[in-house]
């Protein structure tokens, strides 16, 4: 089965890092790194430079994704103490609420009580809430669920502890859904001693421990893979060094070697890949979208061959198995050959 289809693939966590931080990425850049990974939509958050805490910034930032972006875009709006009577109207055209339930860039961590309890009131019951939460925060996220009886996603779930949390509450028939990203599955905090800079992120990487429970579970409590694509100049990893790491353009191939490998099904990949992204975000498939894949082409990746506009991967050097050939979006070939034929601004909004 060398030449196999797929649907489009929605990554339902990216940074595309607009508004304010366009040296890093923008929505021509980032798109096209995602089409050349097979991805046909992405979900943006909100933790920009101003966050999307108020409907102008959104607005603003859906019209700029609307004229550059090569594929579908949505949008996530941010939840902040000083912001909370904005939701409402957010929900509007927002597609999800993200909490943070930790540190994160600039203002976007909710950590008292009051706050948490009136984005759970104030945003739109059909519309999902995503939640940054990591160790105890995720037993918080749970509890949340449960009180105000309604879905919650847990995003970049990278912890054994956080796992069988998730586990449990979903044997008890509790809402609550989970992503895991590529690098929690393929690195461990040895490989991110060894990337120096290039290996920091949030959350941090791993015990090899975490890293086998998260594979333990991938097929029965793992809702999505998404990738917490979070670029950062070369410049800026070598000096300040801020945490995150892109990774729209390597999911595929890296989830495809593991299907060679034995780890998981072609179809338990397009479930975690394109179905429950779609479920979990009301998202519609649309028409005439595929991806054809080379099961059996192994390339390797190099930081140079990266459409991101930061130019690299903490994947440099690795042979994959899984090569992605061809994207056709709405019955246009908008990747072809190794290139982007979709130009900015042929995207749509979610």
């Amino acid at each position: 089965m060398s030449r196999v289809k797929l649907p489009g693939l929605v990554d339902v966590h990216t940074h595309m890092r607009v508004p304010g931080g366009e040296q890093k990425e923008d929505f021509a850049t980032g798109t096209a790194a995602a089409l050349a990974g097979g991805v046909v939509a992405v979900l943006a958050m909100p933790n920009t430079a101003p966050a999307i805490t108020t409907p102008t910034v959104l607005a603003e930032t859906y019209a700029t994704a609307a004229a550059t972006a090569r594929c579908d875009v949505g949008l996530f709006a941010g939840a902040s103490a000083e912001d909370v009577d904005h939701l409402p109207a957010l929900g509007e055209r927002a597609v999800a609420l993200k909490i943070y339930l930790n540190d994160t860039f600039g203002k976007l961590r909710v950590d008292d009580v009051p706050t948490l309890a009136a984005c759970f009131k104030n945003w739109p019951r059909h519309k999902p809430i995503a939640l940054h939460a990591e160790k105890q925060s995720v037993a918080v996220s749970i509890g949340l669920a449960a009180i105000y009886d309604r879905p919650v996603h847990l995003c970049h779930i990278s912890r054994q502890e956080e796992i069988e949390l998730i586990a449990d509450a979903k044997m008890r028939g509790l809402k609550v859904t989970c992503e895991v990203c590529p690098h929690h599955l393929f690195l461990n905090r040895d490989d991110g001693e060894k990337l120096g800079p290039y290996g920091n992120m949030r959350p941090v990487l791993g015990t090899p421990e975490d890293v086998k429970a998260l594979w333990h579970h991938l097929n029965d409590t793992v809702d999505c893979i998404a990738t917490d694509h979070a670029p950062h100049t070369i410049a800026e990893k070598e000096s300040s060094n801020p945490p995150g790491v892109p990774g729209v353009q390597t999911m595929l191939p890296l989830m495809l070697t593991a299907v060679r490998d034995g780890k998981l099904s072609l179809d338990r990949l397009v479930e975690m890949m394109a179905t429950n992204p779609r479920r979990i975000y009301g998202l519609a498939e649309p028409a005439d979208t595929w991806v054809e894949v080379d099961m059996d082409a192994t390339f390797t990746v190099r930081n140079e061959d990266q459409l991101s506009r930061c130019g690299w991967t903490p994947f440099d050097g690795w042979e994959l198995t899984g090569r992605v050939e061809k994207v056709v979006l709405r019955g246009q070939t908008v990747f072809a050959n190794g290139a982007v034929l979709a130009e900015p601004g042929s995207g749509q909004i979610i």
